[in-house]
Formats: C-alpha cells, structure tokens, sequence
C-alpha cells in the first residue's frame, strides 16, 4: 500500500502545484525553502542595521578599493593596513575633515564598511548555494524558481549600487549623493520585502474573506511606510538629523522659512525640507496605520489579526524612536535602533498586505 504524506492531503487543491511526483517533492519542501528565505531576509535586515551603523560613524568612505572577489580578505599585515590609509589619505574626507587620523582610528573607521561589505558578499554565498542545491534537487516550484534567480540579480546589483554610491564621496565633496544612498536603501528594502512575501507565500495557505477595501488599505499602509523610509535615506543623506532637534516646532516654526519657496530639487536637498518631509510624512503616516488597524481589526480574518496588532505598534514604537532620536542628536545606537525600526515596520506591512490577499 503507499503512503500518502498528510500535509499533502490537508492542502486547498489550489495551492498544489501540478505536476505529479516532482511537484509533490517540491510542495514537502515548503517548510524548509521558507526557512532559508527568512534566514536570508535576517541577514538582509543585519545588513541595513550594519549599513545604518557605517553611516553613523562615517565610516564609509573609509575603503576606497572596490574588490568584488579579493575584498573577503581584511589588511592582515602592518605594510597592508599602511598601504590602505595611504590610499585613504588621498580622498577628500581625509583632507578636508580627518586629518588628524592615526593609523588606529583608520582601522575604526575600516571596521564598519568592510563588515557591510563581507555580510553583503555572505548573503550572497548564502542566497546562492542553498538556491542551487533545491533546484538541482528538484525542491522548487517551477513558478518560484525564476523569482529566485531575478532575486540573486538584484543582490548582484546592489552590490554594485554601494560602491556607485561610495564613488560619489571619493571625488570634490565628502558627502556621498542622497539620492544615491536613497536608490541603496530602497534596493535592500525590496530584497528583503519579495524574500518575506515569498517565505509567506510557502508557509500560509491563501486566507479567505479579506475584502477589496482591506486589501486597498492594507496596499496604501505598505505604500506609505515605504515612501517614509524613502524620506528618511534622504534624511541620511543630508545629515538632517542632526539640524533642527526640537519637536514639533523647527526654529520656532512649524513649517520652516523658505520651505514654500523650495523646488523640486530643495525637496530632497534643502536640509530643513527634508526634514520637515519626513517628520511629518512619518505622523501622517503612522495616524493612517493606527486608523487602518482598528478599522480592519473588526472586519479582517483570522490570519491578519496578528500582523495588524504587530502593525500597530511597530508604527507606534517606531514615531517614539524618530523623535527620540531627533531630540538627543542622533547618537550612534539611537539612529541605528530607529533603522531596524524602518525594518520591522516595513516588514509587518508586508506581512499584513500579505495576509490580507485574495
């Protein structure tokens, strides 16, 4: 008599994939490609919190070679460790801001962006070999695996958006550009996003009863959690956070002089209106999700439940954070717990969009 795997028979008919024995191989294997997506969506978020932390400490400019195969390997020698701040004396953060550096308080400074630049070469080992190993093995779904591999791509271009980020700091001004960091950021937000909606979508069959107008909303809420984040890699990027540390008033005003007068460019430049943007871009922001939740609480299923409380007070916890972070000047730990705030934020609206899909 052949025995039949249970899970297989507890499954909706519709989320078995066809095609007999190698789908079923594929479908038992759910649980433990999911896992390694989440494992991998971890690192992902290690990686913006190690990233928010090199910002912070203004370390990363600090490497100014770019060696996609070689860089594994830190300076290991004192000619080595000579011959990398001689190369950083050369860049214009050296000589306009630190030149009062020793070769110890390089190797600080090194720390940050080579550990950022090994843990993105270690998700990369980590997304790769496991992706190769369940699709020579036959555990992927057929619809899964082109996601995947579009996935790998866009870790191999982000890879190359830092170092196109970092070369703007090595040229006239030691300011790497905004809107560089802004495109960096928002790339890592989207790997780690399709990682979780894909781990969701192999964990969680689909949920019934969530209407179009939850959907709707639960789309907006993720839409605006991402616009918030957007506003606050330029925040980053022009050192905003360091200017205007009161709150609500910004000098006295509410809205700061000149901001009407700004244009398009001002917006993501001018320092006063991009912090403006995204102080109150993030309250606008966290009173829709607040409102969205206990207007959903009562008309959502049972599968978004939980999200949508996780949904309520990531957005709560994380206006705290920003403020908080805003009134003490942005020390290193605040700023970087406020980054893996954006994290957990953005990663329960995706979790909540999820939930809520047809």
């Amino acid at each position: 008599m052949t025995m039949t795997d249970p899970t297989l028979e507890r499954r909706p008919e519709r989320d078995r994939p066809a095609g007999g024995q190698a789908a079923d191989k594929a479908l038992r294997a759910r649980p433990q490609v999911a896992a390694w997506l989440l494992a991998t969506a971890a690192m992902v978020a290690a990686m913006v919190v190690i990233g928010g932390i090199t910002r912070l400490t203004e370390s990363g400019l600090s490497m100014v070679e770019w060696r996609p195969l070689m860089g594994w390997i830190p300076p290991l020698t004192e000619a080595e460790w000579e011959r990398v701040f001689a190369l950083y004396r050369q860049t214009p953060e050296y000589r306009l801001h630190n030149a009062w550096m020793t070769l110890s308080d390089f190797e600080t400074i090194f720390f940050w962006e080579y550990l950022h630049r090994v843990w993105g070469r270690l998700i990369g080992v980590v997304f790769a070999l496991p992706f190769l190993a369940f699709l020579a093995a036959g555990r992927l779904e057929r619809a899964l695996a082109p996601r995947l591999a579009a996935l790998f791509v866009l870790g191999a271009i982000q890879g190359g958006i830092g170092w196109w980020m970092v070369t703007s700091g090595l040229a006239d001004e030691p300011e790497v550009s905004p809107y560089r960091l802004a495109t960096h950021l928002s790339m890592a937000f989207l790997i780690r996003g399709v990682l979780l909606w894909s781990a969701h979508d192999l964990l969680s069959p689909r949920p019934a009863g969530a209407t179009p107008a939850l959907r709707a909303g639960a789309t907006a809420v993720l839409a605006l959690v991402s616009l918030t984040v957007l506003a606050g890699a330029f925040v980053a990027g022009t050192d905003a956070g360091y200017a205007y540390n009161t709150f609500p008033l910004m000098d006295g005003s509410f809205v700061p002089e000149g901001y009407w007068e700004q244009g398009l460019a001002g917006m993501a430049e001018w320092v006063p209106a991009v912090q403006f943007n995204h102080r109150w871009l993030a309250v606008g922001t966290a009173l829709a999700t607040l409102g969205f939740c206990h207007w959903a609480g009562r008309r959502a299923p049972d599968a978004a439940r939980l999200p949508l409380r996780l949904l309520a007070v990531a957005v709560a916890a994380q206006v705290a954070l920003g403020i908080a972070a805003l009134l003490l000047v942005v020390p290193v730990w605040l700023g970087a717990l406020h980054q893996a705030g954006a994290v957990a934020l953005f990663s329960t609206a995706v979790w909540t969009r999820f939930s809520l899909r047809a």
